[in-house]
């Protein structure tokens, strides 16, 4: 008799998902392939749909701060705590009775009142970590297989499980012509490894994002969104009815395999190119001056204001990468702040970054835009409460900050969540979570849940074995 342990239940009396996960074959209940992903959305539609929060978004942007931002030092502050622990910084109240942050984000205490600040994102590495694989996780759901004694991950292969945005790309394709899925403007990168987390992997090249891997404060070049002078829109047409007529002569197996990858690929695109919404999205100069030196007139506060064009025009997801390299020089541009702290946040980090997010929160607050748009801000992991301290095994000076994945903040707002509130809290050195623990993985989970996408769901990776689509739970507690 072949018993399957775990939690009991069904849909017209077949057997649930996860037992199907449990037993590690589908063709073993006699289900093809179609057929249970069939049974599969039907089941996760009937199981939530209605239920609190679930399908409240209908786009994300994902402003990601590769580098590890001191949680002590911008959100979570700690007046009471030792001089070793608290830092330099004084805590400042917001429009939010209760709730303080640091004084490097005047602007964003002003905005408190439209957002929520999760101060218990927490996980335990396994072994030595670093930033590669703490991006790898935040954005794909799954913890890295391997991982070098330098804490760093091999480069990005056709292998690797999917960043969140090529799954939202798949899972919910947009209904205008628009780029489903945007990320600017610089790939997450550590030393050598670069892209890492950030690409579609397993699902193919098809649902990577478009790389907008330019200065947003610089006039942006699209020429691969724009129909070349030479080539008339007639005779696009045509080529583009002569590839389907090509692809319609296939044998219907082969038809099959390449349906999704030429007729969808090529037709998206085909209609990217005509319509023009794409780039007049990118088009900033269309915004006024008072909005845009609002942002700020930086990379990352251009990008934030792009981020909301896009979103308007249509994009599903948009992640933003915090301009700098995870492990770049803290005195230009990254939060990696091994070498110094207070001095580069104070002078660079935090003025750009409170600026920006602030003018973002306000920006899609006015325009009733967090009706349906998710905004999650987060980095890969905090940093060390206590200064001068080695964590992950760098040097760091008495007054830097080395990586802390223990205890550290998240910040997100819209798609019908409570607001002006802090979800979760830290000990008295922001050392770890004192209630409410967040992984990664549930934070993740909660972006798809909001999307009405079942987090529980499976998805079948480059060998066909069914995976979950995230090893997390929604974090329902937000709604």
């Amino acid at each position: 008799m072949l018993t399957i342990p775990g939690r009991k239940g069904c849909l017209c009396d077949g057997p649930t998902r996860r037992e199907l996960l449990r037993v590690g074959s589908v063709g073993l209940f006699g289900l093809n392939l179609a057929n249970f992903f069939q049974w599969q959305k039907a089941l996760g539609a009937s199981r939530l749909e209605g239920a609190q929060g679930f399908n409240s978004a209908k786009s994300v942007i994902l402003v990601f701060l590769q580098g590890g931002p001191s949680h002590i030092d911008i959100w979570d502050p700690k007046p009471d705590a030792p001089t070793s622990v608290r830092g330099e910084f004084k805590p400042i109240n917001t429009n939010v009775s209760g709730i303080q942050l640091s004084e490097t984000m005047p602007m964003l205490a002003q905005q408190m009142d439209k957002c929520t600040l999760i101060r218990s994102m927490s996980y335990t590495p396994t072994g030595l970590f670093n930033h590669t694989a703490a991006i790898y996780q935040m954005l794909t759901g799954y913890p890295p297989d391997k991982v070098s004694p330098s804490g760093q991950l091999e480069p990005p292969s056709p292998a690797d499980f999917p960043t969140a945005g090529s799954h939202i790309s798949k899972l919910k394709p947009p209904s205008e012509p628009v780029l489903p899925f945007v990320e600017m403007p610089r790939p997450l990168q550590e030393s050598s490894v670069i892209g890492k987390g950030g690409a579609a992997g397993f699902l193919g090249k098809a649902y990577d994002p478009y790389r907008l891997y330019q200065d947003p404060n610089q006039p942006i070049q699209l020429e691969d969104l724009t129909l070349r002078k030479d080539v008339p829109q007639e005779r696009l047409q045509e080529r583009f009815a002569m590839l389907k007529g090509i692809n319609g002569s296939m044998p219907d197996l082969e038809k099959a395999l390449k349906d999704y990858a030429i007729d969808e690929y090529y037709g998206k695109a085909f209609d990217l190119v005509l319509s023009g919404k794409a780039r007049e999205a990118f088009d900033l100069s269309q915004e006024p001056d008072k909005v845009r030196e609002r942002y700020g007139r930086t990379t990352f506060g251009q990008g934030l204001l792009l981020s909301r064009r896009l979103i308007q025009a249509g994009t599903r997801f948009v992640q933003m990468n915090w301009p700098a390299v995870a492990n770049g020089n803290p005195e230009v541009d990254a939060w990696d702040t091994h070498a110094a702290n207070f001095g580069p946040l104070r002078n660079l980090h935090c003025p750009v970054f409170d600026r920006g997010i602030s003018a973002l929160i306000e920006d899609l607050s006015q325009r009733g835009m967090f009706k349906d748009t998710l905004l999650v801000t987060v980095g890969e992991f905090g940093r060390s409460p206590r200064l001068g301290v080695s964590t992950s095994g760098n040097t760091n000076s008495p007054d830097g900050r080395d990586h802390w994945p223990y205890c550290y903040t998240a910040l997100v707002a819209g798609a019908g969540m409570h607001v002006g509130r802090v979800y979760g809290a830290s000990d008295q050195t922001a050392s770890s979570p004192k209630e409410k623990p967040v992984h990664p993985n549930d934070l993740l989970a909660t972006v798809y849940y909001s999307l009405g996408i079942d987090p529980d769901m499976t998805v079948l990776n480059h060998l066909n074995q069914p995976r979950e689509l995230v090893k997390g739970k929604p974090v329902l507690e937000l709604w």
